[in-house]
């Protein structure tokens, strides 16, 4: 069984162009974690997940300082509904990942979880040419692999 046998076809993507407001619409419409980025060409250039965005929008200078007798924590000034407002306006590619991992449409789905499960993703972008033709989940290779076993 290769990739192109279980890989979802039809795939949610932003463009790299795309502001981050166009990703979290995404998000929520079609209850998803994480898109491909894509040229006009349709080739990779990114993925961008909801972990960047949580990294994004969380406390990154609060710092803990140790007295004699105490300790207290000094917070990041910028406030969440700030960072919410400001992130929104952002180009996708001012936070996506741009080193992506992908698999090629004939790759072996013992390959797929392989890379899946070392790698610690969720979902892999199937490529054929360079051109994005599909997504795999950890969920897709699970319900595949076993589907067949019972």
């Amino acid at each position: 069984m290769q990739a192109k046998d279980i890989m979802i076809r039809n795939v949610y993507k932003v463009k790299e162009q795309d502001k981050v407001r166009s990703v979290i619409e995404k998000f929520i419409d079609h209850r998803i974690s994480g898109l491909p980025v894509v040229n006009d060409r349709n080739e990779i250039v990114g993925y961008i997940s909801d972990g960047d965005i949580m990294r994004y929008i969380g406390k990154k200078n609060d710092r803990v300082i140790d007295f004699l007798y105490f300790s207290t924590v000094i917070s990041d000034p910028v406030e969440l509904e700030e960072k919410v407002r400001h992130i929104l306006e952002l180009n996708v590619m001012d936070i996506a990942k741009t080193k992506v991992i992908t698999a090629s449409w004939d790759e072996d789905i013992g390959r797929i979880a392989t890379i899946l499960g070392q790698k610690k993703i969720k979902k892999l972008p199937i490529e054929r040419d360079g051109v994005l033709v599909g997504i795999i989940s950890r969920g897709d290779v699970i319900r595949h692999v076993f589907r067949t076993i019972s």
